[in-house]
């Protein structure tokens, strides 16, 4: 960054901390008690403050990364200050937690932002900082920065890995992993996500090489990312891999994440599985509408930036250029929606949740209702394509498996598993215009207004019980 770039975002910064400071002060009053899974998550980090370790609640599904950086960071701060009493490891200093892992957050963003987007060099400042500053805002993942949960720390981790494979420390990257995994054994999968962009790199810098070798290709064009380009791009992934050369290179270069592998999957033989505690309620599936689930999600959170009228037109054209390829996919989808959809207990049983909502008011209106999405699903897959057509076909291929592994094989349709994707889905897509960002951007504040003013003044009961409810995602 330059230096007035520097004394901007030490500005923003500053000023985003403050104000998440008076929105925790506002719903730590209202809500001090702990909420929903924090019921578990913050006993058992108390267990870890008294120096207990030894003692696991079953109903945690997480390893224990949370709880060993909230004692990391809190019990040198005590020794500090030093306090004593129920302040120590209280809910609201646990909580207290995810604000710095926020800050993070829009640090990390903004450094991901500018590698990324590095060509990208004039006039783009504002935009890299309004964008690091929206998706620091996402609603889904900074109503969580406000409780005690695993969504921003894990978060943290990951744009970590990424900012670091990025830069070629593959060392420290997969270290960070490690830490990820910690977090949620599922950014297993985002910790692969970054070494095969590396491979998507290795395959790009290839591809040119070969191309530029033949006469006829004075200036080597990529891929497109198309079926037909897609094939070419597989077989071509073949042939790099039948060279031990190849293989030599790749394994000097990700062997810290093959080792972070190895030592995964050693984990999941010793544990019988990924889920550490209760299982009953975490069985994989193949949930395929969870795809059009997320890519709806991500057209609704990415309208400001993704779609215009053009885009509009541009799909329409792809209508009738290639009517056979859509009823098809048509066809493909409605066999999906009909033979793979799976309804978890808790997606019909928690009212707490928006969720529920979503499910009830939509889903369930009609029993065509489903079906009838299905032109929206294709839109929104459309678009979503459209938008990383910039990105080479090798980096979309490896983006897509790990999308896929990610959502899939859940049954429960939870908008926290969408976080993840849906920042990486925004950062490698082209910068938007600033009006476009503001617009975004107001989008995402008017979201969390909404959310957190339901979530403090909205309570309810329910019949059986005097406890306080809240609305949440």
């Amino acid at each position: 960054m330059e230096r007035f770039e520097v004394y901007i975002f030490t500005a923003l910064c500053t000023t985003n901390f403050l104000i998440a400071c008076l929105l925790f002060s506002k719903i730590t009053r209202e809500q001090r008690e702990p909420y929903m899974d924090e019921i578990f998550h913050v006993p058992q980090a108390q267990k870890y403050c008294e120096g207990n370790f030894n003692e696991w609640d079953p109903m945690i599904t997480t390893l224990p990364g949370l709880y060993l950086v909230s004692v990391g960071l809190i019990k040198p701060l005590v020794w500090l200050a030093g306090w004593t009493g129920d302040v120590v490891c209280s809910t609201g200093m646990l909580r207290f937690i995810n604000l710095l892992f926020n800050c993070g957050n829009l640090y990390l963003l903004s450094l991901i932002i500018c590698k990324l987007h590095v060509k990208d060099k004039a006039h783009t400042t504002s935009r890299r900082m309004l964008l690091a500053l929206s998706l620091s805002t996402f609603p889904v993942l900074y109503f969580f920065t406000f409780l005690y949960y695993t969504d921003t720390g894990s978060t943290f981790f990951i744009l970590f890995t990424y900012l670091m494979s990025l830069y070629g420390s593959h060392k420290t990257a997969a270290l960070f992993g490690v830490g990820a995994i910690l977090f949620r054994q599922t950014n297993v999968i985002w910790v692969a996500f970054s070494a095969g962009s590396v491979l998507a790199q290795k395959l790009d810098e290839a591809w040119r090489i070969e191309r530029s070798k033949k006469k006829e290709e004075k200036s080597p064009t990529p891929i497109p990312l198309s079926l037909g380009g897609v094939g070419r791009a597989i077989i071509f992934l073949f042939q790099y891999m039948m060279s031990p050369n190849n293989i030599k290179t790749l394994l000097l270069t990700l062997w810290p994440y093959i080792a972070v592998a190895i030592g995964f999957l050693g984990f999941v033989v010793a544990n019988g599985g990924i889920v550490v505690g209760d299982r009953s309620s975490h069985k994989a599936c193949l949930h395929f509408p969870q795809l059009f689930y997320f890519f709806s999600f991500t057209l609704m959170f990415s309208i400001p930036a993704s779609i215009s009228y053009g885009q509009i037109v541009s799909f329409l054209h792809s209508l009738k250029r290639k009517p056979v390829l859509h009823i098809f996919t048509i066809a493909v989808v409605l066999l999906l929606v009909w033979k793979f959809t799976f309804v978890h207990k808790y997606l019909v049983s928690d009212n707490r949740h928006y969720t529920f909502y979503v499910w009830k008011k939509i889903f369930q209106r009609h029993k065509l209702v489903p079906y009838l999405l299905v032109p929206g699903y294709i839109f929104a897959a459309w678009n979503f394509m459209e938008t990383l057509k910039s990105r080479s076909v090798f980096w979309n291929l490896v983006f897509f498996m790990c999308l896929t592994v990610a959502t899939v094989p859940q049954k429960l349709l939870e908008f926290r598993y969408f976080i993840l994707p849906y920042l990486m889905f925004r950062l490698h897509a082209p910068l938007a215009s600033v009006l476009r960002l503001l617009l975004e951007f107001g989008l995402y504040t008017a979201v969390n207004a909404v959310t957190l003013y339901i979530f403090v003044a909205k309570t309810f009961h329910w019949p059986d019980s005097s406890d306080v409810e809240r609305f949440m995602w």
